[in-house]
Parts: structure tokens; C-alpha cells; sequence
């Protein structure tokens, strides 16, 4: 049964057309379970349309519609659960529809199709004999309809958009704020290569369109390792030429066309020789021939792209895009041109995912969870996108064009406003000096004027230059660039963590794979279970560091004391070593941990006989604490940092830390947030690092407001009993201030 279901679920979700879907849909699954009968109803506004059936009369699709009120089918959606009756039309709700012809069957089992907790659909099988359908067939009808509600959701979506030239407006939810107007750049992302099997018409005329995908890849390749050639990161530039040489005829390049002449289609030929080198090289020991296997699906993608979607180089588009992609990766926002790049829209995506926060570090709005952009069509379409409210504007109208760009100045205008004070001190109406940092993890923010105006970086995030690699970064390598943050940063403070990996964070030369990864195996427990990784890191910050007191050195996802003490272990040795090489005294840094895991909230007292500093990581704490994957869209809203809980653990740890004058920051997504900033600085916490673009719009605001006022906004909002009512309550307390525009 397990089969039928995955080949059920799989036929569905890969077809193209609704209505195909549907009807493929009620005939394999009435073949399945054996019966005379399968239809399914489709809601729509508070209607169920007959929308596909195997044994009723097909002239009654899309013709017959039922209210929810109504009829048997009607109760399955209001009561939300299934229906199982020997005798269907002894039942009070039953009603008869002559035009269906379903007068002949007795036997009637129905399950709702539950997308999100909302009934989308109901599927029935009927049977002439009366009979209650068995334990088992419910179960198998009900799962079947539990693994298909989201390609059934996905798929009605897409067949709305197809049909209505009256649908402008899509919503999702805000990853990163802002409002941005462009033509859009749609890209698929990942193309699967389990494609189904097909054969050439034409070995002669496929074998060209292969040639030419190829040879546009190669263009493209040759494009990028120019590029990096010029920036002179010699290792990326290296990537590209290999990919080149995998190209030849005499690599994989001429294996695609040898399948294709043995009568493949070219998409048939890629995959089959794709999947084929993938599980050869994946199986080897051999760490270096291991990712090797990453190289071969790259390049696979690649030129699978150019044959799916041809003539498409979307790295370098000519004028500022929105790009619209499924999941928008950390690599692919690192590799595309800032300045090309006007906002961002997925499909998939978490808030609060590490591209999400890629996203705000770049200043990019950016929005994710938009159901059924990829298939609107909508190419080269110019679009709006307003990421403060979570839409997208599909083809404006002169007058909505007209409104939005007025506001996009009005915006720049505050933001100009916020930037002129950026060069002065943050400190309250009472005397209170607040100290600024920002995260990065790229240098151009740590390079630039506005990263100039911080008190320091509060947090450099150097898995970002692991994620932009193929392989481990050697010593020398990361020796340079953390060389050139710490210069960039001036004398000031620069607060590097060690890497950070793992659950939202992968490496694809170093796949991690586990039923749960943001409870695995990440953060300080990769590195200390590779200290050959973690004391190469250590070295070349140690030396980046040397004749300077600029560098602290920050441990993620810490869980117990003992990887506080084994770190410690591990940054002496590294200290050690490279005195007796260097034959100068190596200064041990500052050192803290990220308070990320719950239990050390009840062991700071014992974290600060070991460590010199606190950061909190408010996204990972938050998780941690709702019992929330913040990544996955079915709960995801329930992710929510002002949770009064939250907030409360928050203020207990700065108040444990203050007892030990041991010094606490907040470097999750909370401190850059205006209403978040406000919390925390009446809780106490004096220290606060967020992305670069939110900088200047914190500083404006703490200047303006009051530590003795907040504290009595806490005290309030701490005794309330959710997130919304906080927000609620500190929206109040900044319109009262006039400071209301700070929040939008």
C-alpha cells in the first residue's frame, strides 16, 4: 500500500494541469482500493464542485456544486472528519443529484482534504453493494488525502492565476522589509533529476538543442570564472573551470550526447547521467572523490536550466530584477550582484531561514511563502513587491505605480532623516548609552559607511565564507579575510563566531542528514567533533588578531558546560602552537558563548566562572523555547519573539548576567526590530547587534525615547498573554510618542 500511495502522490504532484491531475487522481485511486466509484469535490466560496470523477456521469464536472450545508459530502467539510456508511442513502444528510447518476451505489466513504486546518476538498469512493468500507481503506483514503493537500492546493492556486487576468495581488509573509518596483527574473529553482523518462523524436534535432544548452552553460561558466578572476579569488575561479572541463566531449559533456544518440531526450540524457555519477562518486570513501558528486549535480542543474528554462544567465541580468524562485539560497543571494538585485520572492522559505536573514543583512526586501508565483507567468512582468505587507502586485496599474513610487520616496526620505543622527551616539532621553554593533558576514557591509557609524561588529558570521565554497577553506585562506574584517572594522570590537552550520545553515560538500537538524548535529558540536576543522579556524583567527585587541571569539549552539571547557582547551593549544611557531606571545582573546539553548539559562551562574561575554541568539532561543521550527511553514507562525514567555527569559537572563557583572548582548533578528530594541533596552541590555539596515532606524529611535518610560511598557507587557497584544501595546506607547513611522 505504501507504493500505491507514494505512486498516487507522485503522478499528482508532478503533473502540470489541474484538471489532469484531478482526473488521474479518482481513476488510480478507485484502481486501488478496488471499488466501482472515486470523485472529488473542490471548495470554493463555501461550494463543493464535482471536479473529477471515475463512475459518475462525466458530464456533471465542474457543473455540479453543492453547498457545504448540503448532502453527505457537505458534512465531510463542516465536520472536518471522514464518513464511512454501508447505506448512504438512508442517511438524514443524504441528497440525490440526478444528474450525477450516483442513485446505483449504497457503500460510501468520504475524507476531507485538510490544507493548513481548512477543508480544500473532498474525496469519495462509492460501491454498488452495501458494505462499510474496512479499517484499512479509510486509513489508506485518509492518508492519500493527508499526503496530497498541498499539490491539490498548489494546483488549484495555479490553475486560478491561469484563468483570471483579474488576479494582480499574491501575498506571503515579510522576510525582510521594504518595497521595491522591477521587471521580474523568474527562476525554478532546483529541477529535480527524476524527471520522467522520455524519448527523442529526433536524435538529430535533440543532440543540437543539447549542444546548444551546453554551450550557453559554457558561456555562462566561463562568465563567472572571469568574474572571480577579477576579484581575484583564485579557489572560486577554480570551481568554474572545472565545471568547464566536466563539459568536454570527453568528460561528462560527451556522455550526454551518447545518450542522447542512444535515443533519450536531452533532459532524459542529463539526469540518467547525472544520477548515474552521483551515486558512484557518493558511495566512495574517499572524502575528496566523495564531493565530487557535488560537482556532477551542479553541473547537471545547470545545464538542465539551460534546456528548461533557455537563454536564462541569472546572474547577471542587465537592469535591477525581483527575483522570483522557489527557495532562494544563501549561496544563490551571496553569488547574485547586489546592485542587481531588487528584492526577492519565494515560494518556500522560513522568516526567519538564514537566507531570510541573508536577505535583511543585504537590505533586500524580500518576501517567502507566496503559493503559486512560479506558475504565474508573470516573466519579465514588471512587479511590485510591498514586503511591510507581505503582497505582490502583478502588472500595476499607472495610478497604484504612481502611489507606490511617491511612497518609495517618502521611505528614502526617512531613511535619509534616520542617517543624518547615524554618526551620533546612541543614548536615551535619560542619559542611557546604548552601544550599536551590526552583523555581517559579508565584507562589503563591514567595509561600508554605514557599518563605520556602529560601535563594532557584534557578530561576523563565518559560515557565510564555508556556504560560498566548494570545500573546507584552508588557514591561509581564512587567515586573509578574517585579516581584512578586523581592518575593516578599525580598532573597533569585532565579535567573530566560530562555525555555525547545520540546521537551516548546510554545507554542500559536507551534507549533514538527520530526521531533525536544528536538534543535531550543528554549531560548536560539528567543530569539537572535528577538532582538526575547529583549531584551523581558531589559527587564523588567533593570527589575523596578532598585535591587536580588537578580536572576541564567540561559540555557537553551546548545550553543556563541557564544550565550554573543551573550547577552551582547544584555543589554548592553538595559542600555544602558534607562539612556539611564531616565537611571539600569542594574547588569548575575549571569549563568549551564544546563549541559544534553554538549560544555560539555569547555568549562567557557572558560565561566567568560564567566559568573558553573553550573546544571545533571540531567533534559536525562540525556537527552542515555543518548540517552533521556524523554517517550517505549517508552524511558523506560531514563531513569535514577543511571546511574554519569551520575553520573561530574556529579562531573566540579563538580570543572572548583571549579578556576575558578566557582559550580555542580543544578536538575533530582535535587536535590529524598533519594538524589539525598545524591550530590551527595559530589560537592561545595553548592548544590541543587528544587519546592517536597520542601523541607522534603531539609533533615531532610542535617541527619542525614555529607559524609565520603557521600563513601565515592559511591566505591562510582560503581563500580557501574547505576542500581538505586546505588539499592540508598544505600537500604542510609539504613536503616543509621535514615533509611529518608525514602525512601519
Amino acid at each position: 500500500m505504501l507504493k500505491t500511495l507514494r505512486d498516487i502522490t507522485q503522478a499528482v504532484a508532478s503533473s502540470r494541469d489541474l484538471q489532469y491531475a484531478l482526473e488521474l487522481l479518482v481513476t488510480q485511486t478507485k484502481q486501488a482500493m478496488a471499488t466501482e466509484c472515486c470523485s472529488i469535490y473542490i471548495l470554493e466560496e463555501q461550494q463543493l464542485v464535482l471536479s473529477a470523477t471515475d463512475g459518475l456521469d462525466p458530464a456533471a464536472v465542474n457543473r455540479v456544486k453543492l453547498p457545504v450545508t448540503q448532502g453527505l459530502v457537505g458534512l465531510v467539510a463542516q465536520r472536518e472528519e471522514a464518513i464511512n456508511l454501508a447505506d448512504a442513502p438512508s442517511h438524514p444528510r443524504f441528497k440525490l443529484l440526478p444528474e450525477v447518476a450516483e442513485e446505483a451505489y449504497s457503500a460510501f466513504l468520504a475524507v476531507p482534504i485538510v490544507y493548513q486546518k481548512s477543508v480544500i476538498g473532498v474525496i469519495v469512493v462509492q460501491q454498488v453493494q452495501a458494505r462499510q468500507f474496512s479499517e484499512g481503506e479509510e486509513a489508506f483514503l485518509m492518508t492519500l488525502a493527508a499526503q496530497l493537500a498541498v499539490a491539490i492546493k498548489g494546483l488549484t492556486h495555479r490553475a486560478k492565476s491561469s484563468s483570471s487576468l483579474q488576479q494582480r495581488y499574491y501575498t506571503g509573509t515579510q522576510a525582510s522589509k521594504g518595497i521595491a518596483i522591477a521587471k521580474a527574473l523568474m527562476l525554478g529553482g532546483q529541477i529535480s533529476f527524476d524527471l520522467a523518462l522520455q524519448r527523442a523524436n529526433s536524435i538529430e534535432e535533440e543532440e543540437k538543442r543539447l549542444q546548444d544548452a551546453m554551450n550557453r552553460c559554457k558561456d555562462l561558466l566561463v562568465g563567472l570564472s572571469q568574474r572571480f578572476d577579477r576579484e581575484k579569488d583564485e579557489e572560486a575561479a577554480s570551481i568554474f573551470k572545472a565545471l568547464l572541463l566536466l563539459l568536454e566531449k570527453a568528460s561528462l559533456g560527451g556522455e550526454y550526447i551518447e545518450e542522447v544518440r542512444a535515443g533519450w531526450s536531452s533532459e532524459t540524457a542529463v539526469c540518467q547521467v547525472s544520477k548515474r555519477y552521483i551515486e558512484h562518486f557518493g558511495s566512495m570513501s574517499d572524502l575528496y572523490l566523495k564531493e565530487r558528486a557535488n560537482d556532477i549535480r551542479d553541473l547537471g542543474q545547470r545545464v538542465l536550466r539551460q534546456l528548461i528554462e533557455p537563454d536564462k544567465i541569472f546572474l547577471e541580468p542587465e537592469t535591477p530584477v525581483i527575483l522570483i524562485t522557489r527557495e532562494a539560497s544563501t549561496t544563490l543571494l551571496a553569488e547574485f550582484p547586489r546592485q542587481k538585485l531588487a528584492g526577492i520572492v519565494t515560494e518556500l522559505g522560513g522568516a526567519n531561514s538564514h537566507a531570510a536573514i541573508l536577505a535583511r543583512a543585504m537590505g533586500v526586501p524580500a518576501i517567502i511563502g507566496v503559493e503559486g508565483i512560479l506558475s504565474a507567468n508573470i516573466e519579465k512582468s514588471q512587479i511590485i513587491i510591498n514586503a511591510n505587507r507581505g503582497q505582490v502586485i502583478i502588472e500595476p496599474s499607472a495610478l497604484v505605480l504612481s502611489e507606490y513610487r511617491s511612497l518609495i520616496a517618502a521611505q528614502e526620505e526617512q531613511q535619509r532623516q534616520y542617517a543624518q543622527e547615524l554618526s551620533l551616539k546612541a543614548v536615551t532621553l535619560d542619559n542611557k548609552r546604548i552601544y550599536l554593533y551590526i552583523n555581517s558576514g559579508l565584507l562589503s557591509s563591514v567595509d561600508s559607511e554605514t557599518g563605520a557609524d556602529s560601535d563594532g561588529i557584534g557578530l561576523y558570521r563565518t559560515e557565510i565564507l564555508f556556504m560560498l565554497k566548494q570545500c573546507f577553506p584552508g588557514e591561509i585562506e581564512q587567515l586573509e579575510i578574517y585579516r581584512k574584517v578586523l581592518k575593516a572594522a578599525g580598532n573597533k570590537p569585532v565579535v567573530m563566531r566560530t562555525l555555525d552550520v547545520g540546521g537551516d545553515k548546510p554545507l554542500d560538500y559536507f551534507p549533514i542528514i538527520e530526521d531533525n537538524p536544528f536538534l543535531g548535529w550543528r554549531g560548536i558540536r560539528l567543530s569539537l567533533d572535528h577538532p582538526e576543522l575547529f583549531l584551523v579556524q581558531l589559527r587564523a583567527m588567533l593570527q589575523a588578531a596578532i598585535d591587536t585587541e580588537q578580536l572576541h571569539i564567540l561559540l555557537p549552539m553551546v548545550s553543556n558546560l563541557e564544550e565550554i571547557d573543551l573550547s577552551l582547551i582547544y584555543l589554548e593549544q592553538a595559542c600555544q602552537e602558534l607562539t612556539s611557531e611564531l616565537g611571539k606571545s600569542i594574547t588569548m582573546p575575549k571569549v563568549g558563548i551564544m546563549l541559544e539553548v534553554p538549560v544555560l539559562l539555569y547555568q549562567l551562574d557557572e558560565v561566567a566562572k568560564r567566559v568573558d561575554f553573553v550573546s544571545v541568539g533571540s531567533n534559536d532561543l525562540t525556537q527552542y523555547l515555543l518548540a517552533v521550527d521556524r523554517n517550517n511553514p505549517s508552524v511558523s507562525p506560531l514563531f513569535d519573539s514577543y511571546h511574554p514567555g519569551v520575553l520573561r527569559a530574556l529579562k531573566f537572563a540579563v538580570e543572572r548576567c548583571g549579578e556576575h557583572q558578566l557582559p550580555i548582548s542580543v544578536c538575533g533578528e530582535l535587536a535590529g526590530e524598533p519594538i524589539g530594541a525598545m524591550l530590551l533596552v527595559a530589560m537592561g541590555y545595553d548592548q544590541l547587534s543587528m544587519n546592517q539596515a536597520s542601523l541607522a532606524r534603531i539609533n533615531y529611535l532610542l535617541r527619542r525615547v525614555s529607559q524609565t518610560e520603557l521600563n513601565q511598557l515592559l511591566g505591562e507587557a510582560l503581563k500580557l498573554n501574547s505576542g500581538e497584544e505586546v505588539r499592540l501595546l508598544v505600537a500604542q506607547y510609539c504613536e503616543q510618542k509621535g514615533l509611529a513611522s518608525v514602525l512601519s
